[in-house]
């Protein structure tokens, strides 16, 4: 739940923050910037840190961050330093893929999917309780943005006292050196691959900056690959990236956080547009937060326990295929009718329901995929997925929606050609789960990879 917060609480109160600190749009937006660019590089790297020294004390440090980001921004009033605490609390992206380890350390083979389903569901929620809180503590005439950060600070101290007290010591430990020139490859490689798709909109997507970026991160992107087939304990085994059930969860992950941010994106600004507009609700932040955004969020934590039930019943394949069905049914009903709130809500909680399905799904594709030791750096890598598709969602909806005359509400049919793109990722998910591309493997949750948790040519450490 922390994660999500930590990615969305800001994003109601930017326009408190610009005013407040007589800044522009532009550079305000680099406290969004800055959390996903330091998401992305500490996931995998935390995760397989998780792998080598244990995941309980690398979840510590990661809480301990994320807390320390928050303090941070919560004391501050100039930009620079609330910058620099929105780039710690992005450390917290890493405690997905660490907590989904911690399960599949700690639990037996027959209850991980339910917990998996579980800790996947309160991501979605926690992106609804994040701005349900926002809009609720810088409600009236004189909101302050830093209750929001103080927020974030006590969720923080909670989590980590919850890791504190209640996760047990690794038992399965990889050890060995840590690759940093793997490290620094893969850092350079996601810089300048996310802060052009990040920026695209304000540096213009067809400025030198935007696709110089674009252009160096290819080149960086194949040498890292021969510096990781060339050393003998890569931080990312690419062997294992070009497995076809590992390639497929990527790819889903990747067109999921697309879909779940476009619906965030996309039905924010649509209800929020005056009807005046002949479209539109008018709401406020709040009543966008609560009436609007919160139902989906509700959902997918409903879902998330019968996602995990369905995920060992019937295999993860198939929990993702009928949550993707669903996905692509919401956004269906969005292209078809988003004339009354009943509508709008109703197809969110459908995208809700599907979000909750797939991120069921993905860490159990991934665990019936992966060595034991290797859990962590690849939930990391999935979740690196999931950020390059929600940055896609939002520099390309922002320009499509944003595209028109100046100071005028956007042509409704730019959210209905946006609400066909997002339906569009989800039917893709549905043909490539339907079609059988995680692999020609059997199905079943219990089903154990060569190498796998559970098989065994499985050998991790153990520590006595």
């Amino acid at each position: 739940m922390i994660v999500s917060m930590m990615q969305t609480l800001v994003v109601p109160v930017l326009g408190v923050i610009q005013q407040d600190l007589h800044t522009s749009a532009a550079d305000v937006g680099w406290l969004t910037t800055a959390t996903l660019l330091s998401a992305a590089i500490c996931t995998p790297l935390l995760g397989r840190a998780g792998d080598q020294y244990g995941k309980r004390p690398v979840l510590i440090g990661v809480l301990a961050l994320t807390l320390a980001g928050s303090v941070l921004a919560a004391l501050s009033s100039t930009l620079p330093l609330l910058i620099a605490g929105r780039a710690l609390q992005g450390a917290a992206t890493a405690v997905f893929p660490l907590a989904q380890a911690v399960l599949r350390d700690e639990l037996p083979v027959e209850r991980l999917p339910g917990a998996m389903g579980s800790v996947s569901g309160t991501l979605a929620f926690g992106t609804g309780l994040a701005l349900v809180g926002a809009g609720l503590l810088t409600r009236g005439p004189a909101p302050d943005y830093h209750q929001v950060f103080w927020l974030a600070a006590v969720m923080s101290a909670l989590s980590l006292a919850a890791v504190v007290l209640v996760v047990p010591p690794s038992r399965l430990v990889t050890g060995g050196r840590t690759d940093w020139r793997g490290a620094v490859g893969l850092t350079v490689t996601l810089v300048l691959l996310l802060l052009p798709l990040s920026r695209g909109t304000a540096w213009g997507w067809t400025s030198g900056r935007t696709l110089g970026c674009f252009a160096a991160a290819a080149v960086v992107a194949a040498l890292w690959v021969g510096v990781e087939r060339a050393v003998p304990d890569p931080l990312v085994d690419v062997r294992i990236l070009v497995h076809r059930p590992v390639i497929f969860a990527n790819l889903a992950g990747l067109l999921l956080g697309f879909a779940m941010f476009s619906q965030f994106i996309l039905v924010s600004a649509l209800v929020q547009t005056p009807s005046t507009a002949g479209y539109g609700f008018g709401a406020s932040v709040l009543q966008t937060s609560l009436d609007y955004l919160l139902p989906s969020s509700l959902a997918s934590l409903a879902a998330a326990r019968l996602a995990g039930i369905l995920v060992r019943r019937s295999g993860p394949r198939r929990t993702l295929s009928v949550g993707a069905v669903a996905g692509t049914a919401g956004f269906a009903l969005l292209v078809a009718a988003h004339n009354t709130s009943v509508l709008v809500i109703g197809a969110g909680v459908l995208v809700g329901v599907a979000v909750a399905f797939g991120f069921a799904a993905l860490p159990a594709l991934l665990l019936t995929a992966v060595p034991v030791e290797r859990t962590g750096v690849v939930n990391g890598v999935n979740s690196v997925a999931r950020s390059v598709g929600s940055s896609v969602a939002s520099a390309l909806l922002a320009t499509l929606v944003a595209a028109g005359p100046s100071g005028h509400p956007p042509a409704e049919s730019r959210f209905t050609l946006c609400f066909a793109l997002a339906g569009g990722a989800f039917a893709l998910v549905a043909a490539f789960a339907r079609s059988g591309a995680t692999g020609s493997h059997s199905d079943s949750a219990a089903y154990r990879a060569p190498g796998a948790a559970g098989s065994p040519e499985a050998e991790p450490v153990c520590r006595p």
